[in-house]
């Protein structure tokens, strides 16, 4: 018999476990927890500068306070509201107000942007300039108009009586003072939308203005048939935005007339709502009038949106 080997078998090398697989959501927010850090302190802030006042808002419009005691009350806040005389005025002006906006707001900065649109050289000058009234403080602008308008040493009464027409009380005349608050506001805001506008009329293809030229359009065609098609979406969007803006003008009116203005021409919603609850002290009041203000401007901007689908379909 052939003799056994007495050499060492070679052995396996000893298995090691396998590495423990670490869970996918706890990978996944370990990768990205400066974004959740971000996030959450954006909530956060929304949470307690927006969403907290709505909410509270919503419930001083249905409760009273007398005396540290609140009390539900149902409707009476809103009742209350609905019989004060400024308040038929107030919505009235806020109403008139909101479309000379539109027609002077909404109109003169797409105006402005047209030309500015045209100078091949100086662009940059003339965007600083149109831009310059919205770097100044609010209340510097709107002492600014109050000088302007004085009846007595005002630059535009002056400029009147140079020409040799009457003199105007722009901010006494009840018929004028509401027109003179547009003016001011529209001067005040105009920058910022007529940059929008004019970003928008420079991603136009210059193609299109050639083949309007080449087919015989003057330029009023050419702003019709191709200019507004093409800038359609920014145009309703500013819209939107300008009646939102509009409907809750509070500044301007104020410091200008006082606020309710002769006669209460310039008196607003929000005006009310601030005469309600830092004048009269009626939180549950003033929260009524602005929950008006609120459901109003939702439900605008929700035929906007559903306007704007349909459009798209």
């Amino acid at each position: 018999m052939p003799a056994l080997s007495t050499a060492p078998r070679p052995t396996a090398p000893p298995r090691t476990a396998p590495p423990a697989r670490t869970a996918p959501l706890a990978t996944a927010l370990r990768r990205n927890l400066t974004a959740h850090g971000f996030l959450i302190g954006a909530v956060l802030c929304f949470a307690v500068f927006s969403w907290y006042p709505m909410v509270r808002e919503f419930l001083l419009a249905f409760q009273k306070t007398e005396s540290g005691r609140t009390t539900w009350v149902g409707l009476d806040n809103f009742r209350t509201v609905a019989n004060d005389p400024a308040f038929w005025q107030a919505w009235s002006n806020t109403l008139l107000y909101t479309a000379l906006a539109l027609l002077l707001g909404f109109a003169v900065p797409f105006v402005a942007a047209l030309v500015i649109n045209e100078f091949r050289h100086g662009q940059g000058y003339l965007r600083l300039l149109v831009y310059l009234p919205v770097m100044l403080p609010p209340v510097a602008a709107v002492l600014l108009f109050k000088y302007l308008y004085d009846p007595g040493y005002g630059l535009l009464n002056e400029l009147l009586r140079f020409l040799g027409l009457p003199e105007q009380q722009w901010l006494q005349d009840p018929d004028l003072s509401l027109l003179a608050v547009v003016i001011a506001s529209t001067w005040m805001n105009m920058g910022g939308a007529t940059l929008i506008y004019l970003a928008a009329l420079q991603s136009i293809p210059g193609e299109l203005y050639e083949a309007a030229e080449l087919d015989g359009a003057g330029l009023l065609r050419k702003i019709w048939h191709v200019t507004i098609p093409q800038t359609r979406l920014v145009l309703s969007l500013m819209l939107l935005m300008q009646v939102i803006a509009t409907m809750q003008v509070f500044v301007e009116p104020f410091l200008l007339t006082g606020g309710a203005g002769p006669e209460g021409s310039t008196t607003t919603v929000v005006y009310l709502i601030y005469q309600y609850a830092f004048n009269f002290n009626d939180y549950g009041a003033a929260a009524a009038l602005g929950l008006m203000l609120l459901v109003l401007l939702a439900g605008f901007s929700a035929a906007y949106v559903k306007l704007s689908r349909a459009e798209d379909e």
